[in-house]
């Protein structure tokens, strides 16, 4: 049963999927959803059986963004109010960047401001054809949050973010793919079955290999080469004294397919 009202979560085996569910509203992010964003990552964080997460949007967006409507309500409070929002979604955000399993983001529609933010935190992100990405934080007279300040420059440069932040150019699937903002374009009609079928084939990996990849990745934009390769050491070693590690081992010496717990 979902325990949620702007979003929907369940689980089932070791994949979850959680769902922005504000389709009247474009799923924009208002205060609501962006605490229960928070709550469904942490549950996700927390539970030590889940490998890959889905996060995926109901209707024709994928989020167009904050909730200026919200926003203007609170009148002369709306400062405290948009930082109030941006904490909780900072916090979903770092919990998925940083959990075990891995993130498979299926972009359909429109993703604007914070929903371009949120597009990019994925490990892999799908994107149906269909599918736009515009920053927009500039024409609302507001600057970038949702953490594309950290990821966008990364994915593509410098000049190319002060474009995307400064100019709130609208790209195409195809471009944002071209630029290396997502994994891969598919069919709309395919985004839902090849979003599910990529999390089967993760949920078949070894958790902790999943963890560590994203551990050493996130590491390595701080580290100096000889940080890194010392980290790569502790964390390979740790997956080959695993149970997993092991059996893996074992299997690629006997040529057979891995049983991962």
């Amino acid at each position: 049963m979902n325990p949620f009202e702007n979003i929907s979560f369940e689980k089932q085996a070791s994949i979850a999927r959680i769902v922005l569910n504000r389709p009247d509203a474009a799923n924009g992010l208002d205060s609501l959803m962006a605490s229960e964003l928070n709550q469904a990552a942490q549950l996700c964080s927390d539970d030590p059986e889940l490998k890959v997460v889905i996060l995926s949007s109901s209707g024709r967006f994928f989020s167009a963004g904050g909730d200026i409507k919200e926003m203007l309500s609170h009148g002369d409070a709306v400062g405290d109010a948009v930082k109030s929002l941006a904490d909780d979604l900072h916090s979903a955000i770092s919990t998925l960047s940083r959990m075990s399993a891995a993130l498979i983001v299926a972009v359909n529609g429109v993703a604007a401001g914070a929903g371009f933010s949120l597009a990019l935190i994925g490990d892999i992100v799908l994107a149906a054809e269909s599918s736009s990405f515009t920053m927009a934080y500039t024409r609302a007279g507001l600057c970038p949050d949702g953490s594309s300040s950290y990821f966008l420059p990364r994915l593509v440069g410098l000049r190319k973010t002060q474009e995307l932040m400064l100019t709130n150019n609208t790209l195409s699937a195809q471009q944002a793919f071209d630029l290396g903002l997502v994994t891969r374009v598919v069919a709309e009609a395919d985004l839902a079955a090849q979003a599910e079928g990529l999390a089967a084939d993760l949920a078949g990996s070894a958790r902790l290999s999943t963890a560590y990849v994203k551990k050493l990745l996130l590491a390595s934009y701080a580290n100096d080469l000889e940080t890194q390769m010392e980290l790569e050491g502790q964390l390979v070693s740790r997956c080959a004294a695993s149970a997993d590690g092991r059996e893996g081992i074992q299997a690629f010496v006997d040529k057979r397919k891995p049983q991962f717990d």
